[in-house]
């Protein structure tokens, strides 16, 4: 079964942080001995509206498992508006970072598109610890180049000028201002590999890459399969 279609289980609570239903966050208590630290979750699914963070459930519950608060962001998908998904995702991140019940240490985790939109919002001034970037779009003029997710990076900048598309692209924006790891399988028919890493190329050598052999996409995601350790591992690794 494939973990987009898997039951998903319930949060401990959801909290608003806008009047749209997209402008929510799912919240989830440790279950094991806290850690200490915030897991911003931010899902994936092309920056499509059929794709929301239902298909996180199973994910969120596992990190809660392994001791840490979870946060994962729900945010208006609405194609060819990017500014009101990039003014969601801040203030997702900030209601979490805001909320008394949650620890200060914060790692921003995104797939996919999720990646893109996590990795983008360390370059907005966001107080983190760092960013896990699990198969994500993290360049995105090679997104849109290569027509993952059946012109998926067009459609979400729609009419949008040069300028825009680059202040939205972080292979564009230089150094990471917060510590950066990509995690990508080397199977994945999604979003290929070369995503990661033209990145990387752009960002510098601090910001490392972790190619796993024989994992696709959804793997990273997916708490029964065997490369779910190596999401838990690059969170640890940013808390470290």
């Amino acid at each position: 079964m494939s973990i987009l279609d898997a039951e998903q289980p319930l949060p401990d609570r959801t909290n608003a942080y806008g009047e749209s239903p997209d402008q929510v966050i799912d919240l989830r208590r440790p279950t094991m001995t806290p850690r200490g630290a915030t897991v911003v979750v931010v899902h994936g699914g092309f920056w499509q509206p059929s794709y929301d963070r239902s298909h996180a459930g199973q994910q969120s519950n596992a990190l809660a498992h392994d001791g840490f608060h979870v946060a994962t962001i729900e945010y208006r998908r609405i194609p060819g508006d990017w500014p009101a998904m990039a003014a969601d995702v801040l203030a997702a991140i900030e209601a979490a970072r805001a909320d008394p019940d949650l620890p200060d240490r914060t790692v921003l985790l995104g797939h996919s598109a999720g990646g893109h939109l996590a990795t983008w919002a360390a370059y907005q001034s966001v107080p983190v610890t760092g960013v896990v970037s699990l198969a994500g779009c993290v360049d995105l003029h090679l997104t849109r180049d290569l027509g993952l997710g059946d012109g998926a990076a067009a459609a979400l900048m729609g009419a949008a000028p040069e300028s825009v598309w680059r202040a939205a692209d972080p292979a564009l924006l230089g150094p990471s201002p917060v510590p950066v790891r990509l995690v990508h399988g080397a199977a994945d028919d999604r979003v290929p590999v070369e995503v990661s890493e033209s990145y990387q190329a752009a960002a510098g050598d601090g910001v490392p890459l972790q190619v796993l052999a024989g994992c696709g996409h959804f793997e990273l995601i997916d708490p029964s399969s065997p490369y779910f350790a190596h999401t838990v591992a690059a969170i640890d690794a940013i808390l470290r």
